[in-house]
């Protein structure tokens, strides 16, 4: 990608300006899942899931934006050691699933609510743990400290959105659950292994980006 097509903070502004909030966190559309999904888990989870909020934080940088992701603590009972954006499940003081999200990123990077712009949101997934998953985008403030909390994250990293851009940089493969076959999605970055529902949040979110521009 050209300098002359780099996507910037206004040309991200723009891609979410007009999304909404999940009506209902708890539920996912089975029309925005991956064709390749096996019907049985679709219709296993569709009813019973447990509502989640995770940020997909964007950070503009000299060099241009990025995506901020997190290693997860390899000692976690659910995805321990794996990447994945800033978030969790929704509590009951949450008001809504944005507030989960933005509570989450502070416990576990420390990065204050009133240092994240808000931009938009995208459709909520589903995952085979039974979570379904509501991403918001937020504009981090450049001067916002990360300050880990070492029982839910073991690194954070910053994975450039042009890279993210390069549809060749994704690998599609399959992987067997419960004896059925799930599409998966990864790619490699500094030495980590990006895959599964983060993969497939990024991708989402680029290809909004890619549709309006």
């Amino acid at each position: 990608m050209t300098a002359a097509t780099r996507i910037g903070k206004d040309e991200l502004i723009a891609s979410f300006s007009g999304t909404t909030m999940p009506k209902d966190p708890a539920r996912v559309d089975p029309s925005s899942l991956p064709g390749s999904w096996p019907k049985a888990i679709i219709e296993e989870f569709g009813t019973d899931l447990t509502p989640a909020g995770v940020l997909i934080p964007v950070i503009e940088r000299p060099a241009g934006l990025t995506v901020l992701l997190t290693e997860r603590a390899a000692h976690l009972k659910h995805h321990g050691g794996q990447v994945s954006f800033p978030g969790g499940r929704m509590e009951e003081g949450d008001r809504t699933i944005v507030e989960t999200a933005l509570r989450e990123t502070h416990e576990e990077v420390g990065i204050e609510p009133s240092s994240v712009t808000i931009l938009g949101h995208m459709r909520t997934t589903l995952t085979i743990t039974g979570y379904a998953v509501s991403p918001s985008v937020g504009l981090i403030d450049p001067p916002a400290r990360f300050t880990m909390d070492p029982n839910e994250v073991a690194a954070v990293f910053e994975v450039p959105l042009d890279f993210l851009l390069d549809e060749k940089v994704y690998d599609r493969s399959v992987r067997e659950f419960r004896g059925l076959k799930v599409p998966v999605l990864e790619f490699r970055y500094g030495g980590q292994r990006v895959w599964g529902a983060t993969a497939l949040m990024l991708s989402t979110f680029i290809k909004t980006i890619k549709n309006s521009i």
